[in-house]
């Protein structure tokens, strides 16, 4: 399959997502366009592993070039190269820079994934539990730190703000 001529809506407000690293592991899998496969990108350090499925949007780009990213709320993790339908919750607005480079903006996305149960009555980043973002936040802040970049929240914002950056961020 082609991912990058996946289409980007679904259908009733939703979008296609394509989950790259799942809930879980160690294993970070980068889509590989011009080969068409999931290639091996990165390896996470010992004790610490993806806190939900991580992915792309198909059709979009972001501020770093890459389609945008997308945290996956769902209840159960999915294979990587799975391609899930997903509702946009809100936005962690972020950037980061790799040592003695620029900063580049690199927000990830929050999203329900259709269906679901226990994120079936999620709209909103304040309707996950107490605690869920604010440890997205931490896990990505380590994440890059083990990958010497430097990572910074910016805010979050919700719904309206993630459909504006996904409008802006069609490929």
């Amino acid at each position: 399959m082609r991912y990058d001529a996946l289409p980007l809506a679904a259908g009733d407000g939703t979008y296609h997502a394509v989950v790259e690293a799942v809930a879980g592991s160690r294993h970070k899998f980068k889509y590989e366009p011009a080969l068409g496969v999931f290639v091996l990108h990165a390896v996470l350090p010992a004790g610490l592993a993806f806190p939900v499925d991580f992915g792309f949007l198909p059709a979009t780009r972001g501020g770093d070039g890459d389609p945008l990213d997308v945290l996956l709320c769902m209840d159960e993790p999915a294979p990587c190269g799975s391609v899930v339908r997903c509702r946009l919750l809100g936005v962690i607005e972020a950037r980061q820079k790799k040592a003695g480079g620029p900063w580049q903006r690199n927000d990830r996305l929050l999203a329900a994934v259709e269906p679901a149960l226990r994120y079936a009555r999620c709209r909103a980043p304040g309707d996950l539990p107490p605690g869920f973002v604010d440890d997205l936040e931490r896990f990505f802040a380590v994440y890059n730190d083990a990958r010497e970049v430097r990572f910074e929240v910016l805010g979050h914002k919700g719904a309206a703000a993630a459909a504006r950056l996904v409008k802006a961020g069609r490929a």
